[in-house]
């Protein structure tokens, strides 16, 4: 929960283009998927342990139950031998009429002779491990065979004698098998895994629930702290996020709100220097506009009786006339772009023609003939002829100060990648280019190209005051390196542009 006191208008927080797009699986969903999982596995494990369980307590019931039934339904036949088929068949189905826990089909072998209670004498289904298994124990053995997708329960059993004389038994060779099916048990256990997936879904579906509430107590001092970082962005440096609980939660947010009272300090303190620099800049300009005009003035007089002064006077009034004129662009241009900074700068705009607009620009600091134009004519354009003129002549000058003739304005008509309408204005020249390094900074007030560089005719913001034009009108300016070489300026000015908002139509 953010808590915003006051608002801050003086700070703007520059916006981004795009606006940035959900994540396809956000904290949100992670935190109850991780939920999910581990309510999953162990509603998972917990089913399959009891299902192991339940399968082998169903299995032994009825395991346990057939093999104790068997051993001593076959403790009870002494036959006599030499065996004889007819008795020992009778024998065999009185045993396979006492059977538990369901039929059986009883098998009996006797060296080669084999009897059965069914109509086959012999069984596919009793193994030959089982065989070894009751003719070595005098216990016997059992085994669970699947054949053709059928569970069965094989048990053997050998029949013994028992001496007189002593506790023990002597085989007689015969031996005894019983095969149950355990179809009812099979479907026992199918049903107890039905049951424990049927009964594990309802598990998760319930788990839902505390994952929603622990991701959104999770979540909630997130969104707390994205939305305490978004009003800091859009200039509300006064915004702080409410602490609550001791968790590490509650330690970011901690941390957030001391680290945005020190921003917010330093903020004030730059912007103060800042209102401060700007206000001097300001104040020191419009003083010296009225020294300056007088200056000028007598400058003026001294440059016409120039010719009538000794040489060294004259050179020296010449130097003086000349820088005299330096300051008075300089101080011209730091009033501009104070304005600019104080946000005071406005549009006077008036419907005009981009080509004849161009052109009396040249036509009037006298570089027609040193500038080559291609001007589509007819276009007319909504702006302020004031503020274009400085653009194209800032652009021109820089043009014939530091590249190389011939220089050439190009005029057209274009369409930006989001289908605007544009005026496109080019400025290129034939000089050696912009270095890579200084591209970044061409805008930027007061930059150098080359430290080393002596004093130059311009004031040193004419690129910067040109930006801020174009900004002003809605429109970008850009510098960059021709194929051929030399410096390539390029303005776009929205064609449809509303008069006074300094902002391009949407």
């Amino acid at each position: 929960m953010t808590d915003t006191r006051r608002p801050r208008a003086a700070t703007r927080a520059p916006r981004t283009g795009r606006p940035r797009r959900a994540a396809p699986f956000g904290l949100r969903t992670r935190l109850v998927l991780a939920f999910l999982l581990v309510a999953a596995v162990s509603a998972g494990t917990t089913a399959a342990l009891t299902y192991r369980e339940a399968r082998n307590a169903v299995l032994a019931g009825a395991q346990d139950t057939a093999v104790t039934s068997f051993r001593e339904q076959a403790e009870t036949l002494a036959p006599t031998l030499p065996v004889d088929p007819d008795m020992l068949r009778e024998s065999l189905f009185v045993i396979a009429g006492k059977a538990k826990p369901h039929p059986w089909i009883v098998f009996a072998e006797y060296g080669s002779l084999r009897v059965s209670s069914g109509t086959s004498p012999t069984s596919s289904v009793v193994t030959p491990e089982l065989r070894r298994t009751t003719l070595s124990s005098p216990h016997g053995g059992f085994q669970r065979v699947v054949r053709d997708g059928t569970p069965y329960l094989t048990i053997g059993m050998p029949v013994v004698t028992r001496t007189s004389t002593a506790d023990s038994s002597v085989p007689t060779g015969l031996l005894l098998f019983a095969v149950m099916r355990m179809t009812d048990e099979q479907n026992d256990v199918e049903s107890l895994l039905t049951a424990a997936r049927n009964g594990a879904l309802p598990a998760l579906a319930i788990a839902l629930v505390p994952a929603l509430i622990a991701a959104r107590s999770v979540l909630r001092p997130v969104r707390a702290l994205n939305k305490a970082a978004r009003s800091m962005g859009s200039g509300r440096l006064d915004t702080r996020i409410q602490v609550r609980g001791s968790d590490e939660l509650a330690d970011l947010a901690s941390t957030f709100n001391e680290s945005a009272g020190l921003l917010e300090h330093s903020v004030d303190a730059l912007q103060q220097a800042e209102a401060r620099a700007r206000r001097f800049a300001s104040d020191v300009s419009h003083e010296l506009r009225t020294p300056l005009a007088g200056m000028l003035a007598v400058t003026e007089v001294l440059d016409e009786d120039a010719d009538g002064l000794d040489p060294d006077t004259a050179r020296a009034v010449r130097l003086i006339s000349a820088e005299t004129g330096k300051l008075a662009v300089l101080v011209e241009d730091l009033m501009e772009i104070s304005r600019f900074d104080a946000r005071a700068a406005e549009l006077n705009t008036d419907e005009v023609d981009a080509a004849e607009t161009v052109r009396k620009t040249l036509d009037h600091r006298h570089w027609s003939a040193r500038v080559r134009t291609d001007l589509r004519d007819g276009i007319r354009i909504r702006l302020d002829p004031r503020r274009f003129d400085l653009v194209v002549a800032n652009l021109v000058g820089n043009a014939l100060r530091h590249g190389g003739e011939p220089v050439t304005v190009r005029l057209d008509r274009g369409r930006t990648a989001e289908g605007a309408d544009v005026l496109i204005t080019e400025v290129t020249d034939n000089g050696p280019g912009i270095r890579p390094e200084v591209l970044p900074h061409i805008f930027d007030r007061f930059y150098k190209a080359d430290a080393a560089r002596g004093r130059s005719a311009g004031s040193g913001l004419g690129l910067a005051i040109t930006q801020e034009n174009v900004r002003l009108h809605g429109g970008t300016v850009r510098a960059a390196n021709g194929r051929r070489g030399g410096a390539v300026f390029t303005v776009e000015l929205p064609l449809h542009h509303r008069p006074g908002t300094g902002e391009a139509p949407e």
